[in-house]
């Protein structure tokens, strides 16, 4: 890994980085752009370019009024109808969603008690309530029990703060939460597989990785797939496995493509060429 990263390292420094473009197209999804680098071109040129045409455009002599930024209006305890979830019905739901019996019976992804929590998101109305400004404000809280791999989605309804439907599935594989790429980061940090990662990262910065906080993370859920991988990662897709797309901090992206980190097995591996 660390041969790969060497030989792009200045193309990678310049702009997204040439080491993962491959792999942006192949999971599809985007990468954020390069921390630090030089955006004239972007945001910061196009406002003194905007600033400057102004100021022409209203010629000699003529003043231009300040710019005016208005505060946004605050946000209420509640919304209504179909209005997304404020801060206090998110952190409640979530609250009512996570009982003692679930707490006590699940793992998160750092082992510890409780279930991990992916997310929380206004639920979709019943098809009697469509269009019904009056139909109830209900939220989904799901989350991933590492204990058993399973996905617990939880539909609180807001407006009796009660739990009115409990699912659960196995083999699903939503998006990532920031602190299972973060715990991905970390099982690979440990690894002897992540040695090329900290070489990369040492040599970009002078310093030691020993963190996932040094790092910018990325990921996306990997499934196994048939004469694709070694064993040990037959079972992605029942197990909560990651593929890890991480950026030096203020630095270049390194090429992690091949490293696979199963996090229900809290273990790492490298994908068959």
């Amino acid at each position: 890994m660390r041969k790969t990263v060497h030989r792009h390292l200045g193309k990678v420094v310049a702009g997204t980085a040439i080491a993962v473009a491959g792999t942006a197209v192949m999971v599809g999804i985007t990468l954020p752009g390069t921390a630090g680098a030089d955006d004239s071109g972007t945001r910061a040129g196009q406002a003194g370019r905007t600033g400057q045409s102004v100021q022409q455009e209203a010629g000699p002599g003529r003043a231009v009024a300040p710019g005016v930024v208005e505060e946004a209006p605050a946000e209420g305890e509640k919304g209504t109808g179909r209005d997304p979830l404020t801060d206090d019905e998110t952190e409640r739901v979530a609250k009512i969603a996570l009982n003692r019996q679930l707490l006590r019976s699940s793992e998160g992804v750092d082992g510890e008690r409780g279930p991990q929590r992916l997310g929380v998101d206004l639920a979709e109305p019943e098809a009697d309530e469509v269009g019904d400004p009056d139909a109830p404000r209900r939220a989904d809280v799901t989350f991933y029990d590492y204990r058993d791999d399973t996905l617990v989605t939880k539909t609180v309804d807001l407006g009796t703060g009660k739990v009115v439907r409990t699912g659960t599935q196995r083999g699903v594989q939503p998006p990532l939460s920031r602190d299972e790429k973060a715990e991905a980061a970390k099982v690979l940090i440990a690894d002897p597989l992540g040695a090329g990662l900290k070489a990369d990262y040492r040599d970009a910065t002078g310093k030691e990785l020993t963190s996932p906080d040094q790092l910018q993370l990325s990921g996306a859920v990997y499934r196994a797939a048939p004469g694709a991988q070694p064993a040990v990662l037959d079972r992605c897709g029942e197990h909560r496995c990651v593929r890890l797309f991480p950026k030096i901090k203020n630095g270049p992206w390194v090429d992690a493509r091949s490293i696979v980190i199963d996090l229900s097995a809290r273990e790492a591996a490298r994908l068959d060429r």
